[in-house]
């Protein structure tokens, strides 16, 4: 009888949690605690930041500052991590890679981080998969802060770009093939130019006009015989941080700003930012971009990494989807076309609905659970076993994914530990609050898992979802969002009406870096995603809005007329889009 009981425990473990199709930003990685030890000002925290991804040997490898390692995954979901300190003992710069470069030439994966000096080595590996490095450059000349070594595949040339400052730009340098250390001039190849792109300004709203914005990350990547060279602005502590690029016929330019930019941008919805990132190949050829998510709440560097479907246009523009980019989104799996079907479909059903909570920390209160914003947390006041949320979905519906958002309250731990105690709670459904059946039982689970993510392969149908803390690896039981995904049972909302554009024209003085959006408010709505581009063909940037009729975008190009569009979403759907609107 146990056997028996034991078999159907099992098999319905493994249909309900089945091999996942999807992934949700952020990514759930065990990222490093208080990675620079001197930042440490208003709490310890987790961070990391300025992420590279390259496929390798048939595995992806994902690289980031400041983490004692690096990790590798077969999937794009299940990352492990490699413990491994690439910096000698006579460097004293944090001990470890800031802003890394990754990438390979033939078979051999090629790594260097950060440095303001040069006497840093550069490393090689054809085993990345195990810890087995040596060094390539005992001593590189081209030192250089947030460097990228680009290999030309089809000329076997090696370039180094680089460059972080509020001053002086992006810098490009040939590297010798054998030896790759610099061979020629260094080139000056971009500058931020704020007063004409909007979208490059300082501050969390582009609006800072005493500080000079920050322009870093250079990343190349070459497509039909042109070089995409990227980088990241205006600063890494806001939720406009993206990635602009430039084109150009030659690896050391003359490079020209490409008309659709920022192209990687997610300066709206739960988790923000898109900057600083790399764009690179999965195992199918398609493209992804790799970005830095903002949250800065208990430092100004805590950080995640967030992952969007990306790649290249007919007309050979590159972009980078962050439409419901924090929504649950295929993996490469599922070889889906990146314009326009890479997003699952499953909306957020609690959002702004009813909390229960077993006790709260001072203001730290249930209702920033469901409130769609990373920076904000609800804490519990203490990490026991028996602490507990109940999320209302307000109506019956389909629960298709949760993501389990932690927040770091009170966490006592330091850099990278070998070992902690895995974030383990449970599960439970019900549809009246009073029977209760398992969803989930982690209460033994081992593993590291801040941002944890559950696709359901059989969805089931519920009103409430109660998790129920069993144990934590440090800190108080706090989270900055309890997500449940899926669809609700009523409609979606309507097509938004009296969608209107305000810019300043060409021959009126005003800032036309700016634009004022206001429309009807649309009854059933949570929330609006609005697109724009310089042709209604390519309206690639997205912004997501919740809970509001009107949003200020300063993010555009002073030059060029735009076109906008608008949809409503919510807990059943998505809205058809309004008509394409043009700002000149």
């Amino acid at each position: 009888m146990k056997s028996s009981l034991l078999f159907l425990f099992i098999f319905f473990s493994t249909a309900i949690f089945s091999q996942q199709r999807t992934y949700c930003n952020p990514i759930n990685i065990d990222y490093g605690y208080c990675p620079i030890p001197n930042f440490v000002t208003q709490g310890k925290h987790r961070a990391t930041a300025d992420p590279v991804i390259t496929f390798f040997k048939g595995e992806y490898f994902l690289f980031s500052t400041n983490q004692w390692g690096y990790w590798h995954s077969k999937d794009m979901l299940d990352w492990q991590f490699i413990s491994r300190k690439f910096l000698r003992t006579e460097h004293k710069v944090y001990d470890e890679l800031c802003a890394p470069s990754v990438s390979f030439v033939n078979d051999t994966m090629i790594v260097v981080g950060s440095t303001h000096t040069k006497t840093f080595p550069i490393w090689m590996s054809t085993n990345p998969a195990t810890d087995d490095w040596k060094e390539l450059v005992h001593e590189s000349a081209a030192g250089a802060w947030d460097p990228q070594i680009f290999w030309d595949k089809e000329k076997d040339e090696v370039y180094e770009y680089y460059g972080s400052s509020n001053t002086y730009p992006i810098h490009g340098i040939k590297l010798n093939r054998k030896t790759f250390q610099p061979e020629g001039e260094v080139y000056d190849l971009i500058a931020l130019n704020d007063d004409e792109h909007g979208w490059e300004r300082f501050g969390e709203n582009n609006d800072n006009t005493f500080l000079q914005p920050f322009m870093e990350g250079a990343f190349v990547n070459k497509h039909n015989n042109k070089y995409y060279l990227q980088y990241g602005a205006p600063g890494t502590e806001f939720s406009g941080y993206g990635d602009g690029v430039y084109v150009s016929n030659h690896p050391l330019g003359p490079f020209d700003y490409q008309s659709h930019n920022p192209f990687s941008y997610k300066p709206g919805g739960f988790a923000r930012g898109a900057g600083h990132g790399a764009t690179y190949q999965d195992a199918n050829d398609y493209y992804w971009h790799v970005g830095t998510i903002t949250i800065c709440t208990k430092n100004n560097f805590e950080r995640r990494i967030g992952i969007w479907p990306a790649g290249f246009d007919k007309n050979g523009i590159l972009y980078s989807n962050t439409a419901y980019g924090d929504y649950p989104t295929f993996l490469p799996s599922q070889k889906k076309n990146h314009l326009d079907a890479n997003f699952s479909g499953w909306m957020l059903l609690n959002y702004n609905k009813p909390v229960e909570v077993s006790s709260t920390l001072g203001g730290l209160q249930p209702n920033l659970l469901v409130d769609e914003d990373i920076k904000t947390f609800w804490s519990a006041q203490s990490a026991k076993k028996g602490e507990y949320l109940i999320s209302d979905l307000g109506e019956k519906s389909t629960v298709n994914a949760i993501q389990i958002n932690y927040a770091d309250q009170d966490v006592t731990l330091m850099g990278k530990p070998e070992t902690t105690l895995g974030h383990q709670y449970i599960l439970y459904y019900s549809d009246d609050k009073k029977n209760w059946k398992i969803l989930l039982d982690k209460s033994k689970n081992t593993k590291d898992v801040p941002h944890d993510y559950i696709e359901l392969s059989n969805t089931i149908k519920t009103r409430y979802i109660k998790m129920v803390n069993f144990g934590m690896p440090t800190g108080k039981f706090a989270l900055s969002g309890f997500r449940v995904f899926g669809k609700g049972s009523s409609t979606s909302p309507g097509v938004v009406q009296n969608f209107v554009t305000l810019r300043s024209g060409k021959k009126v003085k005003g800032e036309r870096r700016n634009v004022w959006f206001k429309w009807q408010q649309e009854p059933n709505a949570d929330g609006y995603v609005i697109y724009f581009g310089k042709t209604p063909e390519t309206l690639y940037g997205s912004i997501m809005v919740y809970g509001k009729n009107e949003y200020y975008f300063n993010g555009l190009d002073k030059s060029d007329a735009y076109y906008f569009q608008i949809e409503a979403f919510n807990n059943n759907g998505i809205g058809g889009k309004s008509e394409v609107k043009l700002a000149e």
